[in-house]
């Protein structure tokens, strides 16, 4: 089985905050894929009210069905944990494992909001939600407090549309609850983001698997080859169509 890891960011980032990960799995010689998102980074320009969840769930199917892609471990971080969920929904045979990398799990019919609540309170009067501002030491920037990290994330933010954290996810197709499932946590987080506990066995019937990185939010930067290592150890295939860590 020849694994290849799709690596979905998360609201207001782009796929470029990967890149200190990339080469650390390219070098296993898996193909590695890192998607910048509708209405993000580059394609600011074409964020729009109507840029939402549907909108970045399309962006990934689209990658998998057009590239070809098969025996995929999904990773998402922050709020792609909803969009991965959808694209699980969508195209489950494409997908070997999910990886919930500090990030959201909806149930059905569940948006960002239902998900983590803290995000209400980002909403203001219009349809733009700009990045959240850093915190100080030790959960910074998104979990970034080295400067020249910082000065590196900040070009890579811009707005979201609301509709991102609004819209609802629609989980409906049995056969995406055969896929396993990781989640990495990261322990360095502030108050009001707390995340629900991993319910104890996963809904294709394995038990929970949890690992933790003891590091802020955006660990992909800030321990880059300590998650490689994870993504590396949960991307081992032990049979045809799945993998366990």
């Amino acid at each position: 089985m020849a694994i290849t890891y799709v690596l979905v960011h998360g609201a207001w980032h782009t796929g470029q905050c990967w890149a200190r990960v990339v080469p650390r799995l390219a070098a296993s010689g898996r193909p590695v894929f890192t998607p910048t998102l509708t209405g993000y980074g580059e394609t600011r320009h074409l964020l729009t009210p109507d840029v939402g969840l549907r909108t970045h769930t399309a962006d990934v199917v689209r990658l998998l069905t057009e590239a070809d892609l098969r025996d995929v471990v999904l990773v998402g971080h922050s709020y792609a944990g909803l969009v991965i969920s959808a694209v699980a929904d969508e195209v489950p045979e494409r997908i070997a494992r999910l990886v919930y990398l500090d990030a959201m799990v909806p149930a059905d019919g569940e948006n960002a909001i239902d998900v983590m609540p803290v995000t209400r309170s980002m909403l203001g009067t219009g349809w733009r939600v700009p990045p959240l501002p850093a915190l100080p030491a030790p959960f910074g920037l998104f979990g970034v407090t080295e400067p020249g990290d910082v000065a590196w994330l900040r070009t890579m933010l811009s707005d979201q549309s609301v509709r991102c954290l609004e819209e609802r996810v629609t989980l409906a197709n049995p056969a995406a609850a055969a896929i396993p499932r990781t989640h990495i946590h990261c322990t360095v987080k502030p108050a009001g983001f707390d995340r629900r506990p991993v319910p104890a066995v996963q809904p294709n019937g394995e038990p929970a698997d949890v690992r933790e990185l003891a590091t802020g939010h955006d660990c992909m930067i800030t321990a880059p080859g300590e998650l490689a290592g994870l993504l590396l150890d949960v991307g081992e295939p032990v049979g045809a169509g799945s993998m366990r860590s």
